[in-house]
């Protein structure tokens, strides 16, 4: 693929990390106009968006070390190297750090906690969407064989096999693209719901729910080994992690039922009914 954006003399700009700046961009670019609908200050939201993104980045380094941690415990030193450092980490990882890090900062700053989510959920899809474009470029998290498939890509670029270790010359699944068509259906249907949701905290629980079962089945297809594995290797860490995820919002589901239900403020906002906000 094309792991290199463009080069000018020494200087080299990295497609992935130039998508994944644009990954964030949109993604804050979608929370904040969404945020606007809840009522939410966008300075707060920006601000609050920085500090997702540095935790999110450290849940993702934790995450990709204990899941490889075979690995980093014979070779320790490699915990801090820059290849750990340059590494994107484990998409999983990043977001339970910073939903753990959201809930403690909207309860701190008594923002609705519910409706920030949601703001959020539909700018995480959008930023997975563009971010595994990403990852095909470079070659990471790269797909099984697919010798027989018409969907079946090939990587030829040696900088992509140094880098990630993607296997060259072999036909394989495009399962970043899998999942970036994925996270992009998953981002329209947010939208949709959006505007028709009953219950604050209904669209993230939807994120959560879509994201889990499509994540599920496209670690089938995945052919990158440092993933982890339970089960003598029948499922992957990530695969566990969606079946928790999944029940998760399940039992989120029906709690919800419980609260009272948003509607549609005369401005356009959407509020809680029966409870007013300070």
């Amino acid at each position: 693929m094309h792991p290199i954006l463009f080069r000018i003399g020494s200087l080299q700009l990295p497609t992935y990390g130039f998508l994944l700046a644009l990954a964030l961009l949109a993604g804050l670019y979608v929370a904040v106009r969404l945020g606007r609908r809840e009522g939410l200050e966008s300075s707060q939201l920006v601000d609050f968006s920085a500090w997702l993104i540095v935790m999110g980045l450290i849940g993702a380094k934790i995450y990709m070390i204990l899941t490889g941690w075979s690995f980093y415990v014979a070779h320790p030193g490699e915990i801090f190297s820059l290849d750990t450092l340059e590494a994107g980490g484990g998409f999983y990882g990043g977001f339970i750090g910073a939903t753990l890090f959201a809930i403690w900062y909207v309860k701190s700053k008594r923002l609705p906690l519910l409706k920030v989510f949601d703001a959020y959920a539909p700018a995480v899809a959008i930023g997975q969407c563009i971010g595994r474009v990403g990852c095909f470029a470079a070659g990471d998290d790269y797909g099984k064989a697919a010798h027989h498939s018409p969907l079946a890509v090939v990587f030829t670029n040696p900088y992509s096999h140094q880098m990630t270790g993607v296997p060259l010359g072999i036909p394989l699944y495009p399962v970043q693209l899998f999942e970036s068509a994925a996270t992009l259906i998953i981002f329209l249907a947010l939208l949709w719901f959006y505007r028709h949701k009953k219950h604050d905290g209904q669209v993230f629980v939807m994120y959560l729910m879509l994201y889990a079962v499509a994540r599920f089945f496209l670690e089938f297809y995945r052919g990158d080994p440092d993933r982890g594995f339970f089960f003598h290797g029948l499922l992957s860490t990530a695969q566990v992690v969606a079946i928790v995820a999944f029940i998760t919002g399940v039992i989120l589901m029906f709690i919800l039922r419980g609260h009272p239900p948003a509607r549609e403020a005369p401005g356009g906002t959407l509020v809680e009914a029966n409870r007013a906000r300070p």
